[in-house]
């Protein structure tokens, strides 16, 4: 009976804490949803769409544009955009579009209307086929994909001015009244989106890049810790079937990968959207040099891969002995430390938008790199160091297998010092690629 009294006196305050911290932990889920600005997007969007159609659910303003209120609806629902700029980018495609195929529809009629009722069906279906069929080549072309939706519009605004102007006998009437209520549409979806918690693609372009001059600096710093630390040569914790997944799961370079690697469609996309937003904020500038961001992050990418080279030789199956890793870990600790640094404080002269002199920190750089190859040159001996062949022990069968081991174990930290070599290098292109980039933009002096 005791035994049963206290297990039930266990279980029951147990389970109200867990019921109580589920329900804390589901509420700040649900609060850090809200918080995303997915959220407000779609909250902003909903706006749009809900001021338009007032203008067909009140009695006044629908007596006044009538039934052509839908094309606003529908222009507000498909301009709307995540980005003031993206949207900008598509409302200028609609108008456009529709423009210049309202102005075509009209030629084509009063052409068709020449020739007389008999070839007008046939001179309007031909004209439709052409336009249909050009427009879809053109909007699939490399250098006309930013203007897509434009081809689009012009298809769809086409064939609806031509064959309502056909039948109604007034194309002029039918293009202006689909106009105007393109640009009610997206007058509205641009105001909701600039003057409601704007989310502008400049200013995520810029954090986004900023941040992944910090990821990669940790990046770095990481794997060569990992590379300098003492592990077991024979059961390795990399290369068992086991933990691989869970180890594969804390790379270092996946952060890197991430920000970095996989993040040049993003960057493009933002930089195009960025191209069609005014100024704002910290960026006043006409023309801004949005282009040049693109220019540094791809410099960051190759640097990014050879992060990734770095640690792939960390998780290699074949490592160097600890003792000889181990004499060059003050020369390696020292390049990437200092490479590390001068990253960081580009990023930070990108964040702050302040250009400074650099010239004493890319020496030290260099420096600590000349020391890292001459301390190579100088242990070459131990690295071409094989395994003596008056060891009694070995066979004569098994030396030359010993022998090709121990090269290959020493060529792996060859290849991880070659490597960090070349990151050096890469950031040397990084810092003239952001130094261009603080001129272009007009960054202040660091100190003004």
């Amino acid at each position: 009976m005791n035994g049963k009294k206290d297990s039930i006196e266990i279980s029951i305050p147990t389970n109200k804490p867990d019921s109580e911290s589920s329900v804390k932990c589901s509420m700040s889920k649900v609060w850090c949803i809200w918080k995303e600005d997915e959220v407000i997007f779609g909250l902003k969007a909903g706006l749009s769409v809900v001021v338009v159609s007032l203008l067909a659910l009140f009695k006044a303003p629908y007596h006044v544009f009538g039934t052509n209120i839908i094309w606003a609806i529908i222009t507000a629902i498909i301009v709307f955009e995540y980005t003031v700029g993206a949207t900008f980018n598509r409302g200028f495609n609609r108008a456009l579009g529709s423009l210049l195929a309202g102005i075509l529809a009209i030629a084509v009629v009063h052409i068709a209307l020449w020739c007389g009722s008999v070839a007008q069906p046939i001179i309007i279906g031909l004209s439709i086929f052409f336009v249909a069929s050009i427009a879809s080549m053109l909007r699939i072309w490399p250098w006309l994909v930013q203007y897509e939706y434009g081809f689009r519009a012009i298809q769809i605004s086409y064939c609806m001015i031509i064959i309502s102007g056909y039948r109604m006998g007034n194309p002029i009437k039918s293009m202006v009244d689909r106009w105007y209520s393109i640009a009610i549409g997206g007058i509205i979806s641009v105001c909701v989106n600039v003057f409601v918690y704007p989310m502008w693609a400049g200013d995520q372009l810029h954090n986004d890049l900023v941040k992944c001059f910090d990821s990669l600096a940790d990046s770095l710093q990481e794997c060569v810790k990992k590379y300098l630390e003492e592990r077991s040569q024979h059961k390795s914790e990399f290369i068992t079937s086991n933990g691989m997944d869970e180890i594969l799961g804390e790379l270092p370079y996946e952060r890197c990968q991430g920000n970095l690697v996989n993040s040049g469609p993003k960057f493009e996309m933002l930089a195009n959207s960025a191209k069609w937003e005014p100024p704002h904020g910290r960026f006043l500038q006409f023309l801004y040099p949005w282009s040049q961001y693109l220019k540094v992050a791809a410099v960051l990418r190759h640097c990014a891969y050879e992060v990734m080279a770095l640690d792939t030789i960390l998780h290699s199956e074949i490592q160097a002995p600890y003792n000889l890793r181990i004499l060059f870990e003050s020369e390696i600790k020292e390049v990437s430390n200092e490479v590390a640094d001068l990253i960081r404080i580009l990023g930070r002269d990108i964040s702050s938008m302040k250009w400074s002199l650099k010239n004493s920190h890319v020496k030290r750089v260099h420096s600590a790199t000349k020391r890292l190859q001459h301390s190579v040159q100088l242990h070459s001996y131990l690295l071409l160091k094989t395994t003596s062949e008056e060891d009694s022990e070995i066979t004569t069968d098994l030396l030359p297998r010993m022998r090709a081991l121990e090269s290959t174990e020493a060529l792996s930290l060859v290849n991880f010092t070659s490597s960090i070599i070349e990151f050096v290098a890469r950031v040397d292109y990084l810092v003239e690629e952001v130094d261009r980039l603080s001129k272009m933009a007009k960054f202040k002096h660091d100190g003004q």
